[in-house]
């Protein structure tokens, strides 16, 4: 059933697994944070401020982009500050009608007003348990995992690791690395990534976003990550008509290695000319183990309807490839495998069949 709409969508359970904490605040909550700890934003109107991020971020350069986060990050450098966030995020995922989320974030970016790494992780901890409750009680639940993330230029990644590993049994479920690709390959940070697989830890990697292939292949063959963060440019190594996978591309399909796609990012940042141009389409016909997701909602002025929409108009997919993309979502969570299950049995294809009729 092709059509489908965004009223429609809103009701569908979706599965989250690339979004940025700092990434997706309310217009209105950094205004109110900005006031608190005197920080001087470029509009200070809600709904002013909400339009500059989307356009700032809309330039086509992943640089500029990431400049937006000065902004966001700025406002989160307090126990308050953070818990709040955490706990908009909750609620803001579960209204749109997500069941599970994986939500990274930086905690060597969250120190500038005396946080200790620890304090910041409970502190985000503690706002994800309350806005998950306060959503369930609304009927709404969620579920959510959060990543910690190491930035690719500095030099806390072993750290990082050691933190999230640390707090594996209470809320951490991976890690990862972000930050500006180009001139900081993953393998800067090997020896965290090693400890992780010797701890038995999933990790994901930025890779293949604005850098290309080899981003991709020091990902998944030097540092062993468990998915690819993007990887929209594993369409590097697909040629013809029809289309011929390279050796790499192969290995990323015959491996079932998840690719996080973020289409409205991806098309911001200049790694897609547009939404009906986005390889999602391709790597979707192809058969990749394809997920679909918002990166940074409020940059991309976007929801995880919103981008199940776009994807909807633009190719005429219908409840049977929301379906698909959801359940390859939540296959490659880094939850227990039973868990997992539940989710998928308990949860998502009882909804979908409904709406499948």
């Amino acid at each position: 059933m092709a059509g489908i709409t965004h009223s429609d969508i809103v009701k569908a359970p979706k599965v989250l697994l690339h979004d940025h904490l700092d990434g997706g605040l309310r217009p209105a909550t950094i205004v109110e944070l900005a006031a608190a700890v005197g920080h001087e934003l470029p509009a200070q109107d809600s709904e002013r401020l909400g339009a500059w991020f989307v356009a700032a971020a809309d330039s086509g350069s992943l640089e500029r982009y990431l400049e937006t986060f000065a902004h966001t990050v700025a406002v989160m450098q307090t126990v308050e500050g953070l818990h709040r966030v955490a706990k908009e995020c909750a609620l803001d995922l579960a209204a749109d009608g997500v069941v599970y989320a994986e939500i990274r974030y930086a905690p060597e970016q969250h120190l500038e007003r005396g946080l200790t790494l620890d304090e910041v992780v409970d502190a985000v901890h503690a706002g994800f348990r309350e806005g998950c409750a306060e959503a369930a009680a609304l009927g709404r639940p969620i579920r959510i995992g959060t990543l910690l993330t190491a930035m690719r230029h500095a030099a806390r990644s072993q750290e990082i690791a050691e933190l999230a590993v640390r707090y594996r049994d209470t809320g951490v479920v991976g890690f990862d690395i972000a930050g500006a690709e180009a001139g900081f390959p993953p393998t800067r940070h090997l020896d965290a990534f090693e400890y992780l697989q010797r701890e038995n830890f999933h990790f994901t990697i930025h890779a293949g976003e604005a850098f290309g292939l080899p981003s991709i292949w020091e990902a998944i063959q030097w540092c062993g990550a468990d998915r690819l963060g993007h990887g929209v440019r594993i369409v590097d190594d697909i040629v013809g008509t029809p289309p011929e996978l390279g050796r790499l591309a192969a290995y990323v399909r015959d491996k079932r290695i998840p690719l996080e796609l973020c289409p409205s990012s991806n098309v911001q940042t200049g790694a897609a000319a547009s939404i009906a141009e986005h390889p999602i389409k391709l790597l979707h016909d192809l058969r990749f183990r394809v997920t679909v997701n918002t990166d940074n909602r409020l940059m991309s002025g976007t929801s995880m309807t919103r981008e199940m929409t776009l994807l909807a108009e633009s190719f005429g997919w219908g409840w049977a490839e929301l379906q698909w993309l959801t359940i390859n979502a939540m296959k490659s969570a880094f939850i227990p495998y039973d868990e997992r299950l539940v989710l998928i049995n308990e949860v998502i294809k009882p909804a979908y069949a409904k709406l499948l009729g």
